[in-house]
């Protein structure tokens, strides 16, 4: 057999036993699209988006909360499912007329204590004659012709401190609140948030 032949016929028999995963320099290379690459990652970034997205919308409005005891009647009526508006008071103050959601004594183990705000830092309150007083001016309750039957502490003359407040229910002779030394006035980090929506029947919907 010829020089040339032998030649030929040992590179045919490496180009069958080559393994097909080897490096082959001669192969054709793939070329990557830009436009495929834009594509990826616009879309890994909207996902990225809306997880985020969903996941602050979450953590600000989706805490819910159980309305325990009948205190905030007839707006809220006992065990209704609460959504609590956490970013109202990362950006923005408490304020009288609030409904809230809040550990009593900041007790972790507590159930939340729903209830209303009606004096903020720096006011006075007392209740006399079966009427409550913020800064020595009468305030209507919810139910304008209700009195007040139990003063409680606020029979005396009660200034709120820096970062605390209030927090009376709806169905004031009903409730357990900032009257007694069981609740006392509401440490605002003891704030879980501001109710916001009722989940529950009848009342389902928006809180004012």
């Amino acid at each position: 057999m010829r020089k040339r032949e032998l030649r030929i016929f040992i590179q045919n028999i490496r180009r069958r036993i080559r393994p097909k995963d080897g490096l082959n320099f001669h192969r054709r290379r793939h070329k990557i699209e830009p436009s495929k690459v834009r594509y990826c990652v616009v879309y890994v970034l909207e996902v990225a988006l809306v997880v985020g997205l969903a996941f602050l919308l979450t953590l600000s409005f989706g805490k819910r909360t159980v309305c325990n005891g009948q205190s905030m009647e007839p707006k809220i009526a006992e065990d209704s499912t609460l959504w609590l508006n956490r970013l109202a008071y990362w950006i923005g103050e408490p304020e009288a007329g609030d409904i809230v959601a809040f550990k009593p004594d900041g007790n972790p183990t507590a159930s939340d204590s729903v209830k209303r705000i009606v004096a903020v830092p720096g006011d006075t309150v007392q209740i006399t004659g079966g009427k409550l007083y913020v800064n020595e001016k009468a305030v209507e309750l919810e139910d304008e012709e209700v009195s007040i039957e139990d003063a409680g502490r606020a029979a005396a003359l009660i200034e709120v401190a820096e970062d605390e407040y209030f927090v009376l229910g709806d169905n004031v002779n009903g409730s357990e609140d900032s009257r007694y030394d069981s609740i006392g006035n509401v440490a605002r980090r003891d704030l879980l948030g501001k109710v916001w929506f009722d989940l529950s029947f009848p009342g389902f919907g928006l809180i004012e």
